[in-house]
């Protein structure tokens, strides 16, 4: 998916542990398969090629599941969060590795191949309909919190219950080390400062243009899009969410980062025992939304 991932787990023996870490990272790379759109024979890109067909599409119970989580999550955020951005992520991602902005005229043709009400769910059976030719389904924004759930499941399996899943950057945290409160996760409060919190059995999930965005004419483009006007985010520093498990902080980490503060407080009323830490600058003043401390 685009990530390194990392487990630290705590086991009775080593033969236990390694058993456990390469069983869950299996599952892991299995994911990978059939998630990324990193791989041209991934089932989400097969899936994808088929748009437009009107024909209903049989997936897997994987593909299936988070596709379900994210149109829920899109329903919750009017659309700030949405599976269906691949086109205009595509363009993001060859603009910003060679430095140029694009064009209005192709963003506009990549935003008409997108929507996530473009997607049909036959819930008597793990089928799917992509209205849209040309649609490119992209779960980069909840796929590493998934792969992360998964793999708690997977320790589950082998007595693990101490263990921390980093997918690159997306937390799965389960029971914290032995005789600790909690693990100690550092984060970023937008800019040079940063701060200690302490929990366990829980998903969190940051997300900020600090690594990827395209510079251009004095202007800093998140790799997060808005899915409404396919421009990647200008104001947006940092969004830092903790929730029941790591799927949904991934998710909405990327959702309240393009909401912004004032609709973010809104649609949190949707997501109970959420917490949500959202830094943005706008005229050259910094605002904070902190509902984790």
């Amino acid at each position: 998916m685009g990530s390194p991932f990392k487990i630290i787990l705590y086991a009775p023996n080593d033969s236990l542990a390694n058993l456990a870490a390469e069983s869950a990272f299996k599952r892991i790379e299995d994911l990978n398969a059939s998630l990324s759109d990193y791989r041209d024979d991934s089932e989400i890109n097969h899936i994808s090629a088929q748009s437009g067909s009107e024909n209903w599409l049989s997936v897997s119970k994987d593909l299936f599941d988070i596709l379900s989580i994210s149109d829920d999550i899109s329903r919750k955020t009017d659309g700030a969060f949405d599976a269906t951005l691949g086109p205009i992520v595509q363009e993001w991602r060859r603009a910003t590795r060679k430095g140029y902005l694009p064009e209005k005229k192709v963003i506009s043709e990549a935003l008409a191949k997108t929507g996530y009400k473009n997607i049909h769910f036959d819930k008597n059976s793990t089928r799917i309909r992509l209205l849209k030719k040309g649609m490119r389904l992209d779960i980069g924004g909840l796929g590493k919190g998934f792969a992360a759930d998964e793999a708690v499941k997977v320790l589950k399996q082998f007595g693990i219950t101490s263990a921390m899943i980093d997918a690159g950057g997306k937390l799965a945290l389960m029971d914290p080390p032995p005789g600790e409160d909690g693990w100690k996760i550092v984060i970023s409060t937008g800019r040079d400062s940063i701060q200690t919190i302490t929990y366990s059995n829980v998903g969190i999930a940051t997300s900020g243009p600090t690594y990827r965005y395209l510079e251009y004419e004095g202007k800093k483009y998140s790799h997060i899009v808005d899915p409404k006007t396919g421009i990647g985010l200008l104001f947006h520093l940092r969004t830092t969410v903790i929730s029941p498990n790591a799927t949904e902080a991934d998710a909405l980490a990327t959702a309240f980062s393009v909401s912004g503060i004032k609709k973010g407080k809104k649609y949190l009323n949707k997501f109970p025992d959420n917490k949500v830490w959202l830094v943005e600058q706008k005229d050259g003043k910094e605002q904070s939304w902190n509902t984790i401390q």
